[in-house]
């Protein structure tokens, strides 16, 4: 006896080119092959079908799916750099200058005044400058500023802090 075991034929539609409304009919057509196969071939659809609900959702906001905010806002938060004032207590008193112990409770107080009339950017660029020694040209890359942005606040900041260890009461 002649038996020919013949493969099934498959069909295939070309849905063109990858937009939002091409993958919402893959996954249309996915869903309904899943309705029709057996145990194995569920898991293997199934995965299809959550790729192209994936890629449809990326491809409609414009955003990766499940990320709360962009890349673009959360640069501010992520490029943020956490001092201890401490670190510029060579410019607090240099005869105190060396560990963190030999700052007194007036001492910390009084650089942490100090600082805070300084901005954010310009109490990073400063406390980067003179407290951690970076050069200014490793600062404009860490911050992803200019090269003169940072060398103006460095400069503002020493003006400010001038002003205030000269003006202030709490540096007597």
């Amino acid at each position: 006896m002649n038996t020919v075991k013949s493969k099934p034929v498959v069909a295939y539609t070309d849905l063109g080119e990858a937009t939002a409304l091409n993958y919402h009919l893959s996954r249309n057509i996915a869903q309904r092959a899943y309705r029709r196969a057996d145990a194995d071939d569920k898991k293997v659809i199934s995965g299809m079908v959550s790729d192209c609900e994936f890629i449809e959702e990326w491809l409609t906001t414009g955003r990766r799916p499940g990320n709360k905010r962009g890349i673009e806002r959360r640069a501010g938060y992520e490029r943020e750099i956490l001092l201890d004032p401490i670190r510029m207590q060579a410019f607090a008193s240099d005869s105190k200058a060396g560990s963190p112990a030999n700052l007194s409770d007036d001492q910390r107080f009084q650089l942490e005044y100090a600082l805070n009339q300084l901005s954010e950017r310009e109490r990073e660029c400063y406390t980067l400058a003179h407290g951690q020694c970076i050069p200014h040209s490793e600062i404009a890359k860490m911050l992803g500023i200019t090269y003169g942005s940072v060398s103006e606040y460095v400069q503002r900041a020493q003006r400010k802090i001038s002003d205030t260890v000269e003006n202030s009461l709490f540096f007597v």
